[in-house]
Formats: structure tokens, C-alpha cells, sequence
């Protein structure tokens, strides 16, 4: 179980809505890069949140809707394949993750201004203070809290795009580069969604 005592020091320090952000899908072939903020109540822990990645998708799904019930926020931001190509990928998840800040809503479908952000390992372009730490969704419970909403929220886009475009089997992939992935964008070509700049090394 992942601690909250990096949130409880900023909380100490008089910030109330701290923002947690991560980001999923960064090193897809195929789909959006999506980030997902998260402001939990203070001193609230869910027990096994853990990484994302180091979850089954069931426990994931189970996680996901505990913390949609328990979070005073919730904000998801996603930049698609043809902005990825434009400005790179680096830049795509910056983007993505102040989408998610400016998104923030409660359950009453009201705007929440954060008035910190902790982000895993990385910056994000937007005057509200913020500290990024590297390996995040392993060290703050907030970070793997979005970490899992991400995760699961893209996972579903990954089930809708695999039957627009079916062949690749990114419902099952999520968009990743795998063996079979890579096989089928040589045959059939890359799709609407493929980012192209990504394909350079396959095509």
C-alpha cells in the first residue's frame, strides 16, 4: 500500500486541493495519450492502490470505482495521434495532463481549481505550484490513484478503437507495439488513430 505522507506535507503547508496527475498510453502506437488528475480528501487512503501497472485489470476496475466514489475531483485530459505527430510526444503529455488539471469537476459537475499539482515525473505548463517526482505512482497515493483512472479510462477507449479498427487488435493490445500489433499495421497499413511517427521503424 502506497503512502499519503507526501500529500499530508502539503497539506501541512496549508494546500487543501492537491492535484495528483499521471498519464497513460505514452509509449502506444495507436490511441490517444490520456492523464488523469485526482484530488483525494485529505487524509484518505484506499487500501491496494498500488502502481497501475502492477495491478490486474480486475483489481483495477474494483480500484477505479472506489476512487470515483471516494475523490473530491476527477479531470481527463487527451491528446489524439495527429497532435502527437505535430508537436512530439513529450510535449502531447504536458498537454494532456493541464487538459486534466483544467477538467477537474466534482460530483456536482463543478469546476475545481487545484491549488497544487504532484505529478509523476514530470512538468506541467500551467501557474499553479507543482513538484513532479520521479517513479510517483509508486511513492504517493494520490499519483497511483491517477495512475489506475487513467489506465482503466483508456483501457475502454482501447475496446471502442479496437472495433473501429478492426485488424489490429487494439482492444487487446491497447495500442502498444507488440509482435502481432506491428505484424498487422505492415499488412493492412496504419489506421486513422496510429500515430505516425511512431510507425517510422515499422513501415
Amino acid at each position: 500500500m502506497i503512502e499519503i505522507e507526501i500529500e499530508n506535507e502539503l497539506h501541512d503547508k496549508g494546500y487543501n486541493l492537491i492535484a495528483c496527475i499521471d498519464e497513460v498510453g505514452r509509449g502506444c502506437l495507436a490511441g490517444d495519450v490520456l492523464a488523469c488528475a485526482v484530488i483525494m480528501p485529505k487524509g484518505i487512503m484506499i487500501p491496494e492502490v498500488n502502481d497501475s501497472k502492477k495491478l490486474s485489470p480486475k483489481k483495477r476496475e474494483e480500484l477505479y470505482e472506489k476512487i470515483v466514489d471516494k475523490a473530491i475531483a476527477i479531470g481527463i485530459g487527451r491528446i489524439g495521434p495527429e497532435t502527437i505527430d505535430k508537436i512530439n510526444i513529450k510535449e502531447s503529455t504536458r498537454l494532456a495532463m493541464k487538459e486534466a488539471v483544467l477538467n477537474l469537476i466534482d460530483k456536482n459537475d463543478n469546476i475545481i481549481t487545484p491549488d497544487y499539482l504532484l505529478i509523476d515525473a514530470e512538468k506541467v505548463p500551467i501557474k499553479i505550484p507543482q513538484t513532479s517526482l520521479i517513479k510517483g505512482d509508486e511513492r504517493s497515493h494520490g499519483i497511483a490513484c491517477a495512475s489506475i483512472v487513467a489506465k482503466v479510462y483508456r483501457d475502454k477507449l482501447c475496446e471502442i478503437w479496437g472495433k473501429e479498427y478492426e485488424g489490429y487488435r487494439i482492444g487487446k493490445n491497447k495500442g502498444y507495439g507488440t509482435k502481432e500489433h506491428r505484424e498487422a499495421v505492415k499488412k493492412l497499413g496504419p489506421s486513422p488513430i496510429h500515430r505516425m511517427s511512431f510507425l517510422k521503424n515499422i513501415l
